[in-house]
């Protein structure tokens, strides 16, 4: 694996490690480690740095949904410009073109399920090119883009065994 690729790993595992810490990992200079950290940024390739949140530990858990879009496309109409239509919404955090029963998959995010059905309904639903929509809301999270969230206490079921 090459150096920016072993980096983006390190990046992806933790993205608070320090450039003192990743030079030391990947035995560079830090000032080798900034440089390419800041020309991963440049380039868009590095989009953003964000947290893993279990919401489950806090007062304030917002009601997600994974919503499936089914489209239907014309000769001026592609995937490209329905998502960009899409992808300006803050309720969306993430919109993924997938392959499978329906076209794109997102993931939603409001206060309420309420304001989480009135999105779809009001605001996806409505775009021409989109025919159906299928709306799922998440229940439980037992891993998030690769943490795994682990429950309070011990399990306390009976085993039983045949």
């Amino acid at each position: 694996m090459d150096i920016r690729a072993e980096l983006l790993s390190l990046l992806r595992e933790n993205a608070r490690y320090t450039t003192a810490d990743l030079a030391r990992m990947l035995g560079v200079d830090e000032s080798e480690v900034a440089e390419r950290i800041e020309s991963l940024e440049d380039e868009g390739v590095l989009k953003g740095y964000q947290a893993v949140v279990d919401w489950r530990r806090t007062d304030e858990e917002p009601v997600r949904a994974l919503v499936e879009c089914n489209v239907t496309l014309d000769r001026e109409t592609g995937y490209d410009d329905i998502a960009a239509r899409l992808v300006g919404f803050p309720e969306i955090q993430s919109l993924r073109l997938v392959s499978g029963e329906y076209d794109f998959s997102l993931t939603v995010e409001a206060d309420s399920m309420g304001e989480v059905s009135r999105f779809v309904s009001e605001k996806v639903a409505p775009v021409p090119e989109i025919t159906q929509t299928v709306t799922h809301y998440l229940m439980e999270s037992y891993k998030e883009r690769g943490i795994e969230f682990s429950s309070d206490g011990d399990d306390d079921r009976l085993s039983v065994s045949p």
